[in-house]
């Protein structure tokens, strides 16, 4: 089992739950506006030690603020939007206290997450299965490509067989010839070579001698042709056993792949409807984890990996920062990366997770802050990783992608805050650029169904 379902599978074991919503957490602003918090939130999210917060860097109210309507999965599908996503976000809103600065309470709406089990085994068997098919897929296509290069090299073989073939027959051709000629003339040279020949017997002796040296030359390339040609049979041979392997163990991997995709597909849908259950119930916090408890070993930017990573290892993307539409009641407030239910989220870079809710119009979603005063926020997830208060390494799983709250399609919305709320996101395209990190679509996701 790969490191991935390892960590994924430790960190979604059923467990008790901390409560992630609206309560617990005083606030007041600042000279500047900006949310100042004493008591568990201050340390909450204090990074651990030798880690200095920028200027924005104080937490505020727990996040968790809905999105205004929906939100676009995949292109074509239509986000909710009108009358009814409209009154969805009133009412959300009218329940929630304001935040510092005019933004919406993060965290009101919707029920607090429970002290439930964090995650049933369905998102357990969904890590299980989506890592089982990025590695089948993997070596699917590892054998696909190495029976190609085997094709081309008994193609090359065979070609180089049938010119030696040629070869081989113009020698014989050659022997034949010479045998005919000494048969007309009795082994002797022709009447005309041996009038010419006979005024000098050593020019005659000479021109036997050369006779038979071209014969025994030519018989000696018959026997080398013949020698290389039988080695390139050799060769084409089990060329032709090697592709037939490689034929038939490839079809064998794209048997398990499908049967693989087949189960993965019942279990997304199986972890899609418990997702939105747990969501309408408030029970989608992740497991307990206080600020006391053990930091975990380095992750990749404290080893000499990378301080940033994207949120999903493979994507297509789709609505992006800003943009607008009939879809949202204002301007698309992150990116969207289209991805299958189940696809593991990870924490695009080191961070203290400030919240974990439920219900809204983000359905189940993340808020990790990071060193400096950034907010990451992971939404619409189907199951989650972590807890409120734990702190996550660059790259860790924090959950997996689903389609919970205003959502038609599955896919991760991922936003870049300056503070918990919403409205003070900057483009997460750029933003992770500026670290390094470029983000592409993959062509195909790593499951060989939808991209993701």
């Amino acid at each position: 089992m790969s490191v991935l379902v390892m960590a994924v599978c430790v960190l979604l074991v059923p467990g008790p739950a901390v409560a992630a919503g609206a309560g617990g957490t005083a606030a007041t602003a600042g000279p500047a506006g900006s949310p100042v918090v004493s008591g568990e939130a201050a340390e909450m999210a204090a990074p651990p030690p030798g880690e200095r917060p920028g200027a924005e860097g104080r937490a505020g109210p727990e996040p968790g603020d809905p999105e205004r309507t929906g939100f676009t999965g995949h292109p074509g599908h239509p986000e909710q939007s009108g009358p009814e996503a409209a009154g969805h976000a009133h009412s959300e809103d009218s329940t929630a206290p304001a935040a510092p600065g005019g933004g919406s309470r993060a965290g009101a709406a919707g029920p607090e997450p429970s002290h439930g089990p964090a995650v049933t085994s369905t998102s357990a068997e969904v890590a299980r299965l989506f890592e089982a098919a990025v590695e089948i897929t993997a070596a699917h296509e590892r054998s696909r490509r190495a029976a190609g290069v085997q094709r081309a090299a008994l193609a090359r073989l065979q070609e180089q067989l049938a010119r030696r073939r040629t070869e081989v027959a113009s020698l014989h051709d050659a022997v034949g010839a010479i045998a005919r000629d000494q048969y007309r003339t009795g082994g002797q040279l022709t009447a005309t070579a041996g009038l010419l020949l006979a005024r000098d017997p050593d020019e005659l002796m000479r021109g036997r001698r050369a006779a038979r040296q071209a014969e025994t030359a030519v018989q000696r390339l018959l026997a080398r042709a013949g020698a290389a040609a039988e080695q390139l049979a050799s060769a084409e041979e089990r060329a032709r056993r090697a592709r037939h392997d490689l034929d038939v163990r490839t079809a064998r991997l794209a048997r398990v792949r499908q049967g693989l995709e087949r189960r993965l597909e019942a279990a997304r849908w199986a972890l899609g409807n418990e997702a939105e259950a747990r969501a309408a119930a408030g029970t989608c916090a992740g497991p307990a984890r206080g600020a006391a408890g053990p930091e975990p070993g380095p992750g990749p930017g404290a080893s000499g990996g990378p301080a940033w990573v994207p949120p999903v290892d493979r994507y297509q993307l789709s609505a992006s920062f800003g943009s607008g539409g009939e879809r949202w009641a204002h301007r698309h407030t992150g990116q969207d990366f289209a991805v299958d239910i189940g696809t593991p989220v990870r924490s695009v870079g080191a961070g203290r997770v400030l919240s974990v809710s439920c219900a809204g119009a983000f359905g189940i979603q993340i808020v990790v802050r990071h060193p400096g005063g950034y907010y990451t926020q992971y939404a619409h997830l189907s199951a989650v990783a972590v807890g409120r208060r734990e702190w996550v390494r660059t790259g860790q799983v924090i959950g997996l992608a689903g389609s919970t709250g205003n959502s038609t399609g599955p896919h991760l919305h991922f936003e870049v805050r300056l503070t918990p709320y919403l409205g003070s996101g900057v483009d997460p395209a750029g933003w992770l650029r500026e670290r390094g990190v470029a983000l592409v679509s993959a062509s195909a996701s790593a499951s060989g169904s939808d991209p993701g």
